[in-house]
């Protein structure tokens, strides 16, 4: 679905325009088209790819969808692919479904094209508008301020993962230790993939958009892509924090639920040994010899109860003491 199709000129907008129109505005100097699209169709695809001049395998690319985050070369023109990420769900069922912008960048043309997702890019347009000598620096300042916003648009899925994964912390240490904490931890660490996922590979092709051999695309605006760079290092900083954190929490958890599985076993322990002073006395008086002492003493029955009850007391006040029961 097409959004928008405006031709620029020296950083201001000239006119809205039809797709059909944009091989009469390129080429005039100091214009450019930014055109952008939404779940794009094949059809619509093939037809700025004509008016476009895009590569081929660039449209390939849009159109299978799914792509790993990526900035590729086709002579002077660049394609980007970048991750778009929405939190839906709470608690458990709290996931990140994962939308794609791909970007195709030439001298005098910007093709966006976002695919699964619900997120909105018009702020970029308006943002752009607002600063015309930075618009007039061309297709290379749009592409820095859209990878802007959408790395932008991470900082409020990352605090939001911090934010869980304190909680998480804070139970263990409340609540009993068990699956469910060990079941949160893990469906934060598959988030936390995805996020990887999205960032990692973006933060390594952003790296070739500043300093050393850059595309003559960005040449005039490759500090800025050196910002989103820093913004990116930062993000993929908090994801090393939280995969640290998600570590540290499984295994105070597993060593909670093995500490508590010794205070079981040591309750039971105590209780086994008390039972076996019983189950000792009442072996040795249950034989029934004939010239067993205790046999013939008027208060035999009495005193080995008295015995066994003491014995069993003794040891339960020793248990208590040392803290097994």
């Amino acid at each position: 679905m097409l959004i928008n199709c405006v031709a620029y000129q020296h950083g201001r907008k000239l006119a809205d325009i039809d797709v059909a129109d944009i091989p009469r505005h390129r080429g005039q100097p100091g214009v450019f088209v930014w055109v952008a699209l939404q779940d794009a169709s094949a059809e619509e695809l093939a037809a700025l790819q004509k008016a476009l001049d895009l590569h081929p395998l660039a449209v390939e690319d849009a159109l299978a969808g799914h792509q790993l985050p990526k900035v590729e070369e086709y002579g002077d023109a660049l394609f980007v692919t970048m991750h778009l990420l929405d939190l839906d769900g709470e608690g458990e069922r709290r996931r990140l479904r994962v939308g794609e912008v791909s970007v195709f960048a030439g001298p005098d043309y910007l093709l966006s094209v976002r695919s699964r997702s619900t997120q909105s890019l018009v702020r970029v347009r308006e943002r752009c508008e607002r600063e015309p000598d930075l618009l007039a620096h061309g297709p290379g300042f749009v592409l820095y301020a859209l990878m802007d916003e959408v790395v932008d648009r991470y900082f409020p899925v990352i605090e939001r993962l911090e934010d869980e994964i304190e909680a998480i912390e804070k139970t263990i240490f409340t609540q009993d230790a068990g699956r469910q904490t060990v079941q949160r931890l893990y469906g934060l660490k598959r988030r936390l993939r995805v996020l990887k996922h999205a960032v990692a590979p973006l933060l390594e092709a952003a790296g070739r958009l500043y300093g050393g051999r850059v595309p003559p695309l960005c040449l005039g605006v490759q500090d800025y892509f050196r910002d989103v760079v820093d913004h990116l290092l930062r993000i993929n900083g908090s994801v090393e924090t939280i995969r640290e954190g998600i570590a540290t929490a499984i295994q105070v958890n597993l060593s909670l639920v093995t500490i508590e599985d010794g205070e079981v076993t040591k309750r039971l322990a105590a209780w086994a040994a008390i039972f076996a002073v019983c189950t000792a006395f009442a072996g040795v008086w249950g034989m029934n010899f004939e010239f067993m002492p205790e046999l013939k003493w008027h208060f035999g029955y009495p005193a080995a109860l008295g015995l066994m009850a003491s014995v069993c007391g003794v040891l339960y006040w020793r248990f208590r003491k040392a803290g097994w029961l």
